[in-house]
């Protein structure tokens, strides 16, 4: 399980990107890959899958 930042999310449209914390890489994340509601700056723990225009965030808890 990985660990990182919220970047960005818009609840509204239901995506936005995470900061990891180990790669400093933005991921993608959808709505669908949720466990709990996020928000901007929520530290956050995280699982990585290919989707179908890189890697998106998955299993999304806050930390």
């Amino acid at each position: 399980m990985k660990t990182g930042k919220v970047k960005f999310f818009n609840a509204t449209k239901g995506f936005g990107f995470i900061k990891d914390d180990a790669t400093n890489e933005e991921v993608f994340v959808h709505v669908s890959g949720l466990v709990d509601q996020i928000k901007q700056d929520d530290q956050v723990t995280f699982d990585i899958t290919e989707g179908k225009r890189g890697l998106n965030a998955v299993n999304v808890k806050k930390a």
